[in-house]
């Protein structure tokens, strides 16, 4: 009988713990996802009353959710265009999260070195000029290499990605071809490839696939064991994707008021060339005040003890002077 009474407690407060509990919703990028999933499982340890469900969907996704209303907030690796913006019902601020950076990753038999990338060999590839690994273009950067006679697979996002976003930012801005015929967006029209899901797509494509080359976010290439090189940057020199590699780009950039910035082909000597910030998209007058209340502590929290996580996970935190600014931002979040 004590038994079933002690049972009946529990019952009782665990009931009453889950309806205490809110629930905040946000979608978009599978970018920061690990660092997010990261968050909000810590975030809830310490505020058990505070549940934030995050779905990775892509930031093209997101931004949609965002704009029909179905989620609390969104998150992109590219920032939303003025267009979108004016689409929003409210105001809508740009809260960046932590710096990350995306990989040229790749699977071909019997190389294991790490190989250089100059940035036309990555756009002539990506356009379809370039379509077997032993092209003289890719042997000249990488020499001692030896190259099999292996056809690229080209592969890329087949949803709307912020990450697709970073890298045809890069492209646009390291060849005028890749400009002027295909462009940046979170979503562009592909001159070839085979498309992945998500970064874990792209992932999963590359490790499979005999002679692919994808494009990751850095801690997806790390998780899957997938190889992935360096790329010439803006100053000459090649420099493989790292924390601080990425902070170093981040350095050389001039934080706007509204934090839409784009980091890629970054001018510093040591600086990643294809770096980015991401961003939580949050609505500055949320439709539930008390959502409102919980998204702003949420925020401060990430921008003080969530920033000591982000090594932890191949992520770079975000520079002081920034969290300074983003800090004041978020005030207005109510």
């Amino acid at each position: 009988m004590f038994r079933y009474l002690q049972l009946a407690v529990c019952i009782v407060v665990l009931s009453a713990i889950a309806s205490a509990q809110t629930t905040i919703n946000g979608a978009g990028a599978t970018f920061p996802y690990p660092m997010y999933s990261k968050w909000f499982s810590e975030y809830n340890k310490q505020k058990p009353d505070v549940r934030i469900n995050y779905q990775s969907i892509g930031s093209g996704g997101g931004i949609q959710q965002l704009l029909a209303g179905t989620v609390d907030f969104g998150a992109s690796d590219g920032p939303m265009t003025d267009a979108q913006l004016e689409k929003a019902k409210g105001k809508i601020i740009h809260v960046p999260a932590v710096l990350g950076a995306v990989v040229p990753a790749y699977n071909i038999p019997d190389v294991n070195q790490e190989l250089k990338f100059t940035p036309q060999v990555l756009a002539d590839i990506f356009l379809g000029k370039i379509t077997n690994w032993n092209d003289k273009a890719i042997a000249a950067a990488n020499p001692g290499v030896n190259f099999p006679n292996q056809p690229i697979v080209v592969v890329h996002r087949s949803d709307g990605s912020g990450t697709t976003y970073i890298f045809t930012d890069y492209l646009s801005k390291v060849s005028s071809e890749w400009k002027n015929n295909v462009g940046k967006g979170t979503s562009v029209k592909w001159p070839l490839g085979l498309g992945g899901k998500g970064n874990e797509g792209v992932a999963g494509v590359v490790r499979q696939m005999p002679g692919a080359l994808g494009y990751v976010e850095l801690i997806y290439a790390v998780q899957n064991k997938i190889t992935y090189g360096s790329v010439k940057n803006a100053a000459g020199n090649f420099v493989k994707a790292s924390l601080e590699s990425t902070t170093a780009a981040a350095a050389s950039a001039a934080m706007p008021a509204d934090f839409r910035v784009s980091i890629t082909n970054a001018p510093g000597k040591e600086a990643y060339p294809i770096s980015s910030f991401t961003w939580l998209l949050i609505p500055e007058q949320s439709k539930d005040a008390n959502k409102g209340k919980m998204i702003s502590e949420f925020l401060n929290w990430m921008l003080g003890p969530g920033q000591e996580m982000t090594k932890q996970l191949t992520y770079a935190p975000l520079p002081p002077p920034v969290i300074e600014k983003v800090r004041a931002a978020v005030k207005s979040v109510r």
